[in-house]
């Protein structure tokens, strides 16, 4: 009979064609067959348990065969919530129930339209975008002011996406709606030709409208405010509303035509389409178009006030003008619907006694009052909104403090608005479970958009449901055919299937697995270390979990060394004695096929890392097809578990010892304290062999044989291969001495008729390994 060590070497040399002989046995496959054609098809824990094969299979798979019987005790295994600490399977000392219930998900991951990831990193797009729109502005009218001057005809100009685009945005014409004719009719027209396109086609509509208005205006004038004159009253305003966005609508067509110099043919040389004042005007358009003020913005309103304010000689006069009143507001921090021009007017002709309880100030000032007070003092106005003589409305000085006033204010609101649409879209994103829903809350879909640059008013609500629809991984899919990157970040933002509902998070690891990973980390890096590697560890988890949500293939995981490497200390792989390309070859290997390079890796960890991920084919991110109780790592890890298992239970039908040196081999690095070993038969089997320890030991008091484990093993040895393998051999050698399983050297020597001399082979090459220390 061979000696124990020589038994545990011949299989142990060569590990993966141990393995591969013993899951390649026909009953062994049998079973591995069976296991993987039909846990898919499990949906419960109880069609789990009830499948007797399937059942078995997993118990033995993680060395909880001798369990088997107590189906209502693995339920509870089962049925615990691996994500809380306090579950039933956390709470268990033993790790195999940890490992066991972390095989499988019999409660499905949470569809949800965006993970926590997704949702921080939308709201910080969406906060740079709102910071750096003056950058884009500014960048657009650079763009704008080089190649206009290079545009030789109307045609040019409308053929250019970003040309056309500017120039919409600047005179407030709408993309979706507008008509190339009619912004060419527009360009090439010479408004002193009566014949002209604008002439023929706006000149006459703005003429009707308003003398529509001025009709309606007399007729309303002319109407007393009583209940007989209400539905007349209601029609007449509503008309003078009408006439007057047809005016307006002129009034914009008419502007594009002053500030271009097209022939009528459509012609211009180059460098001639806009003068310099044309130029501006239209680059200020531009600027002030966007619905945030911008700085650039707040200039130019700075200085049409300054250019106001020094020549009105009325508070009426000042007033009228909305640009004025939108600057005073946001100055004095009255930025309100209830602040109207006519009580800005009314402040600023108040009497401004502050004694005078009559006056307007004090009056209506209420929690706004100083800053009534500041408006008034900022303007020289009598109380009937005249000046008196030789007096400006404000002073350089004065001018001068409300400008300081707008600049650091003028954002204001601004920034409240921002915040405020953060919290409704923190709020309400969470009730959003279809793309129908997404469109429809309109909080949401202006918030969405405008995170990624696009506006809600101008993109077609369609265009966002196919978007968002898209599969990223079809290069065919309807996203990309739209030639814009800002709509691939947008669909990436969200989890919806193709039918329109959301999904589970299509992440490089399921949720569970993140999870998995980093507790296995955690208890890597805290093993025998201090509370402070405990720390670093969790920190560490947090940025692992954090990142790997925003892993989209197999080459963004792999550039980011942080995260390999945390992954592979997690499996209990030495970061350092794998480099890059060898991590390459794991994750392009075929799972399925044996002879791939991840299946013919002795050490099963690898298969388990790469079953871990949802890496397609392509190395691309893909959503599990559907949901299974057992993840794709659940399936390999319970299927190499069982052939370990099957392999060291076959090795201790010849050699308990065998079994048992393979065993410990196995979960020597799992080890952290004492109460491991004594809570573990094989183990302190092993280890007393190793110190020629009596079983009656076993009898002792619990912490006195835990203190007598810490003065015979530094626990931490068990964590160097080196050392455990010396380990074995000494515990082979007294095996064999101990339980007669080769020779007796001294009946040997002393036999007369044994047929030789001396020490057998197997125990001499034993001893040497011992005194040696090899393996």
């Amino acid at each position: 009979m061979l000696s124990t060590y020589t038994s545990y070497n011949l299989i142990t040399k060569d590990m993966l064609k141990s393995l591969n002989r013993t899951g390649s046995e026909a009953v062994n496959q049998r079973e591995a067959d069976y296991y993987k054609e039909n846990i898919g098809k499990v949906a419960t824990v109880d069609e789990f348990l009830d499948d007797y094969r399937l059942y078995s299979y997993a118990m033995k798979a993680y060395g909880l065969e001798d369990m088997i019987y107590a189906k209502a005790f693995m339920r509870k295994v089962l049925d615990s919530d691996m994500s809380d600490a306090n579950s039933f399977a956390n709470q268990l000392t033993d790790t195999r129930y940890r490992d066991f219930a972390n095989a499988f998900a019999f409660t499905a991951a949470t569809p949800s339209a965006q993970t926590e990831v997704q949702l921080d990193e939308i709201i910080g797009l969406y906060s740079a975008t709102a910071a750096n729109a003056g950058a884009q502005i500014k960048e657009e009218t650079r763009y704008y002011d080089i190649v206009i001057d290079k545009v030789t005809s109307a045609d040019q100009l409308l053929n250019n996406d970003r040309l056309r685009n500017y120039l919409l945005t600047a005179f407030d014409i709408d993309p979706n709606t507008y008509s190339r004719q009619t912004l060419k009719g527009v360009l090439t027209s010479d408004l002193d030709d009566p014949a002209s396109y604008f002439n023929t086609q706006f000149a006459g509509r703005q003429t009707a409208a308003e003398a529509a208005i001025q009709t309606a205006t007399t007729e309303l004038s002319g109407l007393e405010s009583n209940d007989a004159n209400k539905a007349r009253i209601a029609e007449l305003k509503a008309e003078i509303t009408r006439q007057s966005a047809i005016v307006a609508n002129v009034q914009k067509y008419r502007s594009l035509a002053e500030a271009y110099n097209f022939n009528t043919d459509g012609t211009a040389t180059a460098g001639t389409v806009q003068n310099a004042t044309q130029k501006q005007n239209t680059n200020d358009l531009y600027t002030l178009s966007n619905p945030r003020v911008t700085s650039a913005a707040a200039q130019l309103n700075q200085e049409h006030f300054k250019s106001v304010v020094g020549s009105v000689t009325t508070a009426n006069a000042l007033i009228a003008d909305e640009r004025v009143v939108s600057y005073l507001k946001a100055a004095y921090g009255l930025d309100k619907v209830s602040v109207t021009s006519f009580t800005l007017r009314n402040i600023m002709t108040s009497d401004p006694d502050p004694n005078n309880p009559k006056s307007y100030i004090n009056m209506f000032g209420g929690a706004d009052k100083e800053a009534y007070v500041a408006l008034r003092a900022a303007f020289n106005f009598e109380e009937d909104g005249t000046l008196p003589a030789g007096t400006p409305a404000q002073t350089a000085a004065q001018t001068s403090a409300t400008a300081s006033l707008y600049s650091s204010h003028y954002n204001d609101k601004d920034d409240e608005a921002d915040e405020l649409a953060v919290n409704r879209f923190k709020g309400q994103i969470g009730a959003v479970t279809t793309v129908q829903d997404f469109v429809d809350e309109a909080t949401v879909y202006d918030f969405a958009l405008k995170a990624y640059g696009l506006d809600p008013d101008k993109v077609s609500a369609l265009t966002i449901k196919n978007v968002l629809k898209s599969d990223l991984n079809d290069p065919k899919s309807y996203v990309y055919q739209l030639h814009d990157e800002r709509y691939v970040e947008l669909a990436k933002a969200f989890n919806f299937g193709s039918d329109g509902k959301i999904a589970e998070p299509k992440l490089a690891q399921a949720e569970s697995e993140i999870l998995a990973m980093s507790r296995a980390y955690v208890t890597e890096k805290s093993r025998f270390g201090t509370d402070d590697d405990k720390t670093k560890a969790e920190e560490e988890a947090k940025y692992y979990t954090v990142q790997m949500q925003k892993i989209d293939s197999v080459s963004d995981f792999l550039a980011d060394k942080r995260l390999v490497d945390f992954v592979l200390t997690a499996n209990d792989i030495d970061p350092e004695s794998v480099d890059t390309e060898f991590m390459k070859k794991i994750f392009t290997s075929d799972l399925d096929d044996p002879k791939s390079f991840v299946n013919q890796q002795a050490d099963r960890s690898y298969r388990k890392i790469v079953a871990s991920f949802n890496f397609n084919a392509d190395g691309l991110v893909e959503q599990p097809k559907d949901a299974q109780v057992q993840s794709r790592r659940g399936v390999y890890e319970t299927l190499d578990g069982y052939v370990r298992q099957k392999l060291e239970e076959e090795a201790g039908e010849d050699n308990a010892g065998v079994r048992l040196a393979l065993y410990f081999q196995r979960k020597a690095d799992t080890v952290t304290s004492p109460y491991d070993i004594l809570a573990d038969d094989a183990l302190f089997e092993v280890f007393k062999v190793v110190y020629s320890l009596p079983d009656e030991i076993g009898s002792a008091d619990i912490d006195a044989q835990a203190d007598m484990i810490k003065r015979h093993l530094d626990l931490a040895d068990l964590q160097d291969p080196e050392k455990v393998s010396k380990m074995i051999v000494k515990f082979s050698v007294l095996y064999d001495l101990n339980n007669d399983t080769t020779s007796d050297p001294a009946v040997s020597i002393l036999s007369a008729d044994s047929g030789s001399a001396g020490i057998s082979a197997d125990l001499m090459m034993s001893l040497a390994q011992l005194r040696t220390g090899g393996s």
